[in-house]
Formats: C-alpha cells, structure tokens, sequence
C-alpha cells in the first residue's frame, strides 16, 4: 500500500491522531526530501499482562506500517525488571515472549501487514560491553536531578528509591542509538524521556532524533488505565462477559466528554480500526432497542451526540463493549488454538502461590499423653501412686 501513497500522503498517515511531534523536520527530511522509509522503534516493558490499552499504540503502529515505515518493537526486558522490580528478573524472558504473541496477534486482528516489523529484546544488546561504556559516559554528564525528573511519569516513584529508577530513561535515550532508528515512539507520558533524549545523546556525539506521541487513554474508572490496576483495565484475554461487566461500572458521567475512557477508546481505537479494516472511514454502530441504531463516523458527532444526551452513557458502554468482544475474539480463538501460547502465558504470569496459614499449637488438657507432670492434677497424682504401689508389690520393694 505505501507504494501507491505520494510522500505527503505518508507523512499524514504518520501523523495522524498523535498529541505532538518533536523535532517534525527531522521526520520530513527522510519522508519528503530523502524518500526513504521512516526508520522508528516503540517500545514496551515487559511488566504487567497487556491490556486493551495497547490498541492505541497497535493503531499508531499500523500507521507507520502503511506508510512505509520500517519498525521496530523493543521488547525491554532489562527495563521491566529495573522499574522497582516490577517484573521478577526469572520471568521477563517468558513475559517477553507473551507480549511478542499478543502484539503480533494484535496487528492481526486489525489487518495490519507486518513484513516491515521487527521485534528486538532489550538484553540481547543492553549488555554489550559497548552499550555498558556508553550508559557510562551518559551518567557522567546527566544529573541525578535530570534522571529522576525524566522518569518522574514512567517509573514508579517511592521514597528511598533504587538507583534502577535513575538508570532507566538513559537507557531509553540510548536505545535510539543501538537502534539505529530516526524517531521514537511512545505516548505522551514519554515525553520527559523524549525530551532527555533529545538533549542528551548529542553530548556524547550521538544524532537527535525525533519523538511521536500519541494520547494516553484513561482508564474506566478514569485516571490512566494501569496494568496493576485490575479494575481500571481490560485484559486481552477477558472473557465477554468480565468485559461487559468492567464496562458496566465504568467512569461516565452523562453528558461530559472530558476525561471520559469509552469515547476516548472509540476516538482512538474503534473507529481507526475500522478504517483501517475497511481502508475506508471509520465507523462505530450503537445499537438500541428502539428505533435505528446511531452509526457515527466521526468523533466530533459522537461527542455532540453524548453531550445532548441523545447518546446516554447506558447506550455507549453497550455499544463498546459489542464493538471490543468482537474486536477480541480472533485473538482469543487463537490464543486457544495455541498450545504454545498458552504455556508461556502460564510461565510468565504463574498463579500466586497460596500461604497456609501455620496450624496452632492445640493445648492438650491434663487427661492426654505427653502432658507435662507438672500440669498434672492432685487426683492423677494419686493414681499415678497407686499404680507404682502395685508395681513395687509386684517386684518386692514395697513394704507391707
């Protein structure tokens, strides 16, 4: 497809539905001027299981796919594990290869031709003694103040923490580098990352590059749809059912589009998936039980319809969740079909083992054996008498 598309065609299809671009000339340059493919990486941690927020990025690369682009997905195993240990360093190998199943499955389902992707694990090359000597002269001229303050949205901040937290965003700045790639991209909550980049790698003689976001989709019971939050997120192998009822309590206050997870999903998710299926406009269908279904093909209408309150709340958590199980069910029929996946999902997110709780020492009353003589009550005692009496009559010491 992108043979037939013209540079500027490209270059819109790249910069399509993304929050912002830094450093656009650096992405016109390769697109209009050189007329080669966009060399670009995203990349992904390897932590908590991969939740339906992960078509937003899915789309974005599809994009990029289309145009031409040549991509790269970083499987970042050494970041999930220096993210205050986020993931065990004996699972992200085995959580490594779930993401690569459930991305690869992903692209699929939203008809995305993946001859140009690459996927690329982070340990394979982070521990090189090359990269090692250049993570070293990048902590030599970034302050710890820089370091912390460009991770301050990806890792997780704590009092006290590892010095893991610091290593991080210099790690993804040189990322770009043994990448070999002209841009990066991420969402928006990369930005300070992108930002450190950009400022950071020239000081050891490395090329800027540029930085595309996309816009975070929040979660359903707002805020930012978290993988360690099971209730502000749906997991891609949910079933329709734990779909429909985590849809059921999302956050949606009726007529208020800000700060809304379902429309921004439809806005980011379901119509350009659509489009991207049909290579036509998008298109989202609310079914009703009265009257004719609302189709929207544009956001703008969708928002105008909501804000009326034409389109209820009720009506909108019915539509996406109808549009989401579909939008799932190819991957979860092949993620039953395969033997493989199945056995590395249980390798990689292992069932939490259950603690028995200690059994109480039960105390024994006075009557049982192995009581401590002491314990003994005076008429025990006496028996206990009684019977050496008879014994000593037996052998002949007792006196008569």
């Amino acid at each position: 497809m992108a043979e037939q598309l013209s540079r500027e065609e490209r270059l819109k299809l790249i910069y399509q539905n993304l929050q912002e671009v830094l450093k656009p000339e650096i992405i016109e340059q390769v697109v209009l001027k050189e007329d080669r493919p966009l060399k670009i990486y995203w990349g992904t941690a390897t932590t908590g299981r991969p939740h339906c927020a992960y078509f937003v990025p899915m789309v974005k690369l599809a994009h990029f796919l289309r145009a031409g682009c040549k991509v790269k997905i970083l499987l970042a195993d050494i970041h999930a594990f220096l993210d205050a240990l986020k993931a065990p360093i004996e699972l992200v190998k085995e959580r490594a290869k779930y993401y690569r199943f459930v991305i690869t499955s992903l692209l699929k389902a939203i008809n995305v031709p993946i001859d140009q992707l690459e996927f690329v694990m982070g340990s394979d090359y982070q521990t090189s003694s090359n990269y090692t000597m250049d993570l070293f002269k990048l902590s030599s001229v970034v302050t710890e103040h820089d370091a912390k303050k460009a991770g301050a949205e990806v890792v997780k901040q704590m009092d006290n923490a590892p010095l893991s937290g610091l290593i991080y965003p210099l790690m993804q700045a040189l990322d770009e580098q043994y990448l070999d790639v002209d841009a990066q991209f991420g969402g928006v909550d990369q930005r300070k990352i992108f930002t450190l980049a950009a400022e950071q790698l020239p000081r050891i003689n490395y090329k800027e590059r540029a930085h595309l976001m996309n816009s975070m989709v929040p979660g359903l019971a707002g805020g930012k749809m978290s993988a360690s939050d099971p209730e502000s997120k749906i997991d891609i192998l949910d079933t329709p059912d734990a779909v429909k009822k985590k849809l059921k309590k999302a956050y949606a206050v009726p007529k208020e589009v800000t700060d809304n997870g379902l429309i921004s999903f439809v806005e980011y998710v379901l119509l350009p998936v659509s489009a991207l299926k049909t290579e036509g406009k998008g298109k989202f269908v609310v079914e009703r039980r009265e009257g004719e279904p609302l189709v929207y093909d544009s956001i703008e209408t969708l928002k105008d319809d909501y804000t009326a309150d034409t389109l209820t709340p009720q009506l909108l958590k019915s539509g996406v969740t109808d549009a989401l199980n579909a939008l799932l069910e190819p991957i979860q029929a092949e993620f039953k079909a395969s033997k493989e996946w199945q056995e590395v999902e249980q390798k990689a997110y292992p069932p939490p083992e259950v603690k028995k709780k200690p059994k109480k020492e039960k105390k024994l009353g006075d009557r049982f054996p192995g009581v401590i003589r002491d314990q003994v009550k005076p008429d025990d005692k006496v028996e206990e008498e009684q019977q050496k009496h008879e014994e000593n009559l037996v052998t002949g010491l007792s006196k008569p």
